[in-house]
């Protein structure tokens, strides 16, 4: 089986979230614990850190990633979804599973997976775990997909469990309030299992508080933790991620990996390595899309902000740009919040408006972003005919931003890359 073939079959076999939403959405563990059964359990093998969250928990998993690796271990590391290639997904020290070990693992599991009929997520994760059991990772970084409690990833027992905040996103499946949000991801807490929590919200607080008393197991609330107090690498300035919003994420990154050397023997990462890590998170790691510079003339950035909780960031930084004009070419899916993120968007002179649709089945038409927008602006189906007029009419000394969509993001990168 080729890497393509294999590729294909991921795609076309199996139920596949980020392309037909809802219907590949698969709560629960049956099919993983299935799965880990059949590949010889490879998660009992593989030391961990679970992290979930609304927003943040890719950057974050990539932040904690890059300091284990500066404080010389074989880190793991397991995130969705992917911007351009699928191997994305499947690191270690930063660098992709290779082609030959995914088409490899689909030929020899396929008939299992016919049968079982897991989904592509459930899958993938599999995959992730038997990779890293084979390659003797010291420790993995595993990011959930929706939620926690009924997460595929949830079958892990972690020597560390993160989650960085609790927006409204994925309400379908997580509930309608922050409450109830906020309980799905609290299902990662295990018992025993130190908790860090990254934002304190006064809605959610007693939620993680009383799951993880029900656990009897220490829980931390970063932004508001001591050990911030004790370091001058509270606000880590040298760093690769560049969006404003990053600061949160380097506390709760920090304060993870203080609390993982307090209740780990033999798992310490030094504070050096740590600002090690934070200062070359994307080289080390290979993280892309988060306030990106694509370009310098005129300026291009992008970004994988998409729900309400993560555009009020970058809406924000968008205003604080000091370029003339700033052209943005947007687009979301139709699972999001667009009507409420539309209302978050700078909407001054000198910003200009190009809707467009990503490359997905899930993509709301460009036409339909301009009416929900109902302000000035145009629509161009075609992601890369939309970032072609925005770079067409764009001065030297404009800005473009690309947005609301990881899919978009994964567009622009492609165009910029090749």
């Amino acid at each position: 089986m080729t890497y393509a073939e294999a590729i294909d079959y991921l795609y076309a076999s199996l139920p596949v979230f980020h392309l037909t939403g809802s219907a590949a959405y698969k709560p629960g563990l049956d099919n993983t614990v299935a799965l880990m059964a059949h590949l010889g359990n490879p998660h009992a093998r593989v030391r961990s850190i679970h992290i979930a969250g609304t927003n943040g928990k890719g950057s974050t998993s990539h932040l904690i990633a890059a300091a284990l690796q500066a404080a010389g271990m074989r880190v793991g590391l397991y995130t969705s979804p992917h911007l351009v290639d699928f191997r994305e997904r499947i690191r270690i020290n930063g660098q992709m599973i290779p082609e030959a070990a995914v088409s490899e693992w689909v030929a020899t599991h396929r008939r299992f997976l016919d049968q079982l009929r897991p989904s592509f997520f459930e899958t993938t994760f599999g995959m992730a775990m038997d990779y890293f059991a084979r390659e003797q990772v010291d420790i993995a970084v595993i990011e959930t997909g929706l939620g926690g409690r009924l997460d595929a990833t949830n079958i892990i027992t972690p020597l560390l469990s993160v989650i960085t905040n609790i927006g409204m996103d994925h309400t379908e499946f997580l509930g309608h309030t922050l409450q109830k949000i906020a309980q799905e991801k609290a299902g990662i807490i295990k018992p025993g299992v130190p908790c860090i929590i990254g934002e304190t919200h006064p809605a959610t607080m007693n939620v993680f508080l009383r799951r993880a008393q029900e656990c009897d197991t220490p829980i931390y609330f970063a932004d508001q933790h001591e050990y911030l107090r004790r370091t001058r690498l509270r606000y880590a300035p040298e760093c690769e991620l560049k969006g404003n919003y990053q600061e949160q994420n380097l506390q709760t990154a920090f304060v993870a990996l203080r609390a993982l050397g307090s209740h780990q023997s033999g798992s310490r990462v030094p504070t050096s390595a740590i600002a090690d890590g934070f200062k070359h998170v994307c080289t080390m790691t290979g993280l892309r899309g988060r306030w990106e510079t694509l370009a310098e003339h005129p300026l291009t950035i992008c970004d994988t902000g998409h729900n309400s909780h993560g555009i009020q960031y970058v809406a924000r930084q968008l205003r604080e740009l000091k370029n003339p004009h700033v052209w943005i070419v947007f687009g979301m899916v139709n699972d999001k919040d667009t009507e409420l993120v539309m209302k978050l968007l700078p909407d001054e002179e000198r910003f200009h408006y190009i809707f467009t649709a990503p490359h997905t089945q899930r993509a709301r038409s460009a036409q339909e972003m301009l009416a929900l927008w109902g302000k000035e602006g145009i629509a161009i189906e075609n992601p890369e005919e939309a970032l072609g007029y925005a770079r067409e009419h764009a001065a030297a000394d404009d800005a473009i931003f690309i947005g609301g969509s990881n899919y978009l993001v994964g567009d622009a990168i492609s165009l910029f890359t090749h």
